[in-house]
């Protein structure tokens, strides 16, 4: 999903899960959620691309995450 969002007005948060993963690192933004969407973006290019999630779906991967869900790659 695309959604536009001011880029300048996201308060980018690192993934607790992204610690001592060597750099691979997950940042997201819940600023927007309130407008329904989640932006996500590697933290190694912070001015490149950025993924959009409605609340709903990134909470589900998120929990996913913590049960342990996903395959570690």
């Amino acid at each position: 999903m695309s959604v536009p969002f001011d880029r300048s007005a996201a308060r980018w948060e690192r993934s607790s899960y992204s610690n001592a993963n060597g750099g691979q690192c997950v940042e997201f933004a819940r600023t927007f959620a309130s407008d329904g969407v989640i932006p996500v973006r590697d933290s190694k290019d912070p001015h490149g691309p950025a993924l959009t999630f409605s609340p709903a779906a990134w909470s589900a991967f998120t929990d996913a995450v913590k049960r342990g869900e996903l395959p570690a790659v």
